[in-house]
């Protein structure tokens, strides 16, 4: 046996993703070496590790031994690293954040400071809805969630980072955006959704029930991305989160359309289950965040609150 921790890292990515293209995304490797170093790493082996039925990648019951004894083997390695660093005097250690999707646009921002002053700690940072961020959350699987929409079923403690805003938006011929519009514009339009369990949908949700529309739903779609390239191609209206369409309204690819009612707003808070003893480097974030973060939003998000 000759395998290589860069292997065990690939193989274990591949067998968490089931996909050799997915785990060269996620580790930004090319296609061809990750299948270079999957084959590498089977040939030790007298047991095929994985399998291709009908196109489809799948891990043996060997495979998925071999990935549970590397993911131990990668995590007994990062202790050393971090106790290396721990013993320099640096603060180390897994930072796990998860996010709903359009909090992409609002987590970098708070975080690229402090991970360069702490160079010891590594971010695993994953991105979902809402329905898989409270889940994660509630299994105590990460240190912290940001979401717009505080989960009721949780005790929670939180920090309030920023306001978000979320607006009617069409594209560049869409309706007049110098109107004010009645709140029952919206039962005569076509409207772009985001799929079930998304805080955005469950937004748009909120403000048809409210004001007992029959609104018309044109179509369903998974990313805050694919609605705004669909509202953008003419394909209906969507309502939106301010942070992820900033950039395509300085452009005019889209606009706001003025309802009264809206824009609706909600808050971003960073939020962690309130009896869990966070670790060095999450408590050292949190404090982080407390002197920090009024200077962060009036540094990076300034220009924003001036829409609306």
């Amino acid at each position: 046996m000759n395998y290589t921790l860069h292997q065990l890292s690939i193989f274990l990515k591949i067998a968490q993703t089931q996909s050799i293209t997915k785990a060269a995304e996620e580790l930004h490797l090319t296609q061809p070496a990750v299948s270079i170093q999957l084959k590498n790493f089977q040939q030790q082996f007298d047991i095929p590790l994985t399998e291709v039925i009908n196109k489809r990648l799948y891990i043996t019951d060997f495979g998925r031994e071999i990935a549970l004894a590397a993911a131990r083997i990668l995590d007994e390695v990062s202790t050393i690293d971090h106790k290396t660093m721990a013993y320099r005097g640096k603060l180390t250690g897994k930072l796990k954040i998860s996010v709903v999707s359009t909090g992409k646009y609002v987590i970098p921002y708070f975080l690229s400071a402090f991970l360069r002053q702490h160079e010891g700690i590594e971010l695993q940072l994953d991105v979902s809805n809402k329905s898989r961020v409270v889940e994660s959350l509630q299994h105590n699987e990460v240190d912290f969630s940001l979401v717009s929409v505080m989960p009721d079923q949780l005790r929670l403690s939180k920090i309030e980072l920023m306001p978000n805003k979320l607006f009617l938006v069409g594209n560049a011929d869409s309706l007049d955006s110098r109107q004010v519009y009645e709140i029952n514009l919206l039962e005569s339009i076509p409207l772009i959704y985001r799929e079930q369990g998304s805080a955005t949908r469950r937004a748009m949700e909120q403000v048809v029930e409210s004001n007992g529309l029959r609104a018309r739903m044109k179509m369903e779609l998974t990313s805050n991305e694919a609605v705004k390239q669909a509202v953008i191609a003419g394909l209906g209206y969507s309502i939106m989160p301010l942070i992820g369409i900033k950039n395509e309204l300085q452009t005019g690819q889209l606009r706001i359309i003025p309802v009264e009612g809206l824009p609706m707003i909600t808050d971003w808070n960073l939020v962690w289950l309130q009896d869990k003893k966070l670790s060095p480097a999450a408590g050292a974030f949190v404090e982080h965040l407390r002197l920090e973060k009024d200077r962060i939003i009036s540094r990076e998000f300034g220009q924003l609150f001036e829409w609306g």
